[in-house]
């Protein structure tokens, strides 16, 4: 089974949302890789997912 590009980028941010540093240096290689449609439904799915979300991902 072929697996898109989106959902590959959703796998990888799920399993290194752990670090911080790591998420966003993934997250800004996926955000190159996918069409602007593409982004916003990722950041819709990291947010409905509370994965690491985007805006308050500073806050300790």
């Amino acid at each position: 089974m072929k697996t898109s590009m989106l959902e590959y980028c959703k796998t990888i941010l799920s399993k290194v949302s752990f670090n911080h540093k790591l998420y966003f240096k993934e997250y800004k290689k996926s955000s190159s890789w996918l069409s602007a449609k593409e982004r916003y439904e990722l950041k819709k799915w990291l947010r409905d997912n509370n994965i690491l979300p985007l805006r308050e991902s500073k806050q300790s």
